[in-house]
């Protein structure tokens, strides 16, 4: 029996040490990463700073929508809207109540998250397919509303353009470095809102919620409300970066905010494994690989749509996968 448990002993040691210098090189990756980030404007020409916005803009969307489909694993295909929600906050604020850019953030925020709570609340029992199909109606019916011109101020098909720029202590955010740095910023700030909910109450029930909700029921976690706080937060979040690409392109239109880019975001977290890296390479593969191969850009969805076959097929978890807490050695020995 001593000879037991002092084998177990012996394999939980190893198995942390092994987990201690895996973080070890996350935590180091993570450095390098944030460090080239922040060095791609001094070695980029305009264009690449300009994909590299976009890809800071588009992880931070599918950021959010891993909150709904990876932490919550609730099958949510109506992403873009939120994400639209934000951008037209941004630019009706700014163009039509002459509101600055700055001082509409909070509302790109709010008013996504509210809608996200309030068209969560009647759907969020259903499951799957169910689920999956009412919010590709929502995003349907969104861009609809923005092509219709609701209320008359959406621009109607062409959208709206002359968006003005952020000023922030006096200075103005109209170059292409000063937006690439304010999308920096945005992006960091919610890389802290995702290991923050890793690590707390609710990305642990959502956790639960998402391996087994009639488990999770069962041991008190309210299913209903932290389904409609992951609705919430990744609305609130999509919202944000939506208002970045407002400012990143001076103009908003339906046509950017449609169903196809809400199938792109779900793809990408399926597909990267609903971890921050895998994230973050899904984004990569499909947004900056096609710059880098501008003539081959046609048939970006179709090289995405064949490595999603092969990623399902040798990595069914995603390229990526996340992990959740640590399981001791001596209960996987064998």
């Amino acid at each position: 029996m001593m000879n037991e448990l002092s084998q177990s002993e012996h394999i939980d040691v190893t198995s942390a040490g092994r987990t201690t210098a895996a973080k070890n090189v996350g935590v180091l990756g993570f450095a390098v990463f944030m460090c080239a980030m922040l060095a791609i404007p001094m070695v980029s020409n305009q264009r690449w700073l300009a994909v590299a916005t976009t890809f800071l803009v588009f992880s931070v969307v599918a950021l959010s929508q891993d909150i709904v489909l990876g932490k919550g694993g609730m099958f949510h295909m109506g992403h873009a809207m939120f994400f639209g929600l934000g951008a037209y906050t941004t630019a009706i604020l700014n163009m039509t109540f002459h509101v600055p850019v700055l001082w509409s953030l909070p509302a790109a925020i709010i008013i996504p998250a509210l809608f996200g709570i309030l068209l969560a609340g009647p759907i969020v029992h259903l499951r799957g397919d169910y689920l999956l199909v009412a919010t590709v109606g929502f995003n349907m019916v969104f861009v609809q509303a923005l092509e219709n011109d609701v209320f008359g101020v959406t621009g109607g098909p062409n959208g709206i353009f002359g968006i003005g720029s952020p000023h922030i202590f006096g200075f103005t955010l109209s170059s292409e470095t000063s937006v690439y740095y304010f999308a920096m910023v945005v992006f960091v700030f919610t890389l802290v809102v995702m290991r923050n909910l890793e690590n707390s109450k609710a990305g642990r029930a959502l956790h639960y919620l998402r391996e087994d909700a009639l488990a999770a029921e069962s041991i008190g976690i309210n299913t209903r409300v932290y389904k409609i706080f992951a609705f919430g937060l990744g609305a609130g979040l999509a919202g944000l970066a939506g208002a970045v690409y407002a400012v990143q392109y001076s103009a908003v239109s339906p046509d950017a905010f449609n169903f196809l880019q809400s199938v792109l975001f779900f793809s990408i977290v399926i597909v990267g494994g609903s971890s921050i890296p895998g994230v973050l390479l899904g984004v990569a593969v499909m947004f900056v690989l096609p710059e880098a191969f501008r003539q081959f850009a046609e048939w970006r969805y179709f090289i995405f749509g064949f490595a999603m076959i092969l990623a399902m097929i040798l990595r069914p978890k995603g390229i990526w996968p996340a992990k959740f807490g640590r399981i001791p050695g001596y209960l996987t020995k064998g």
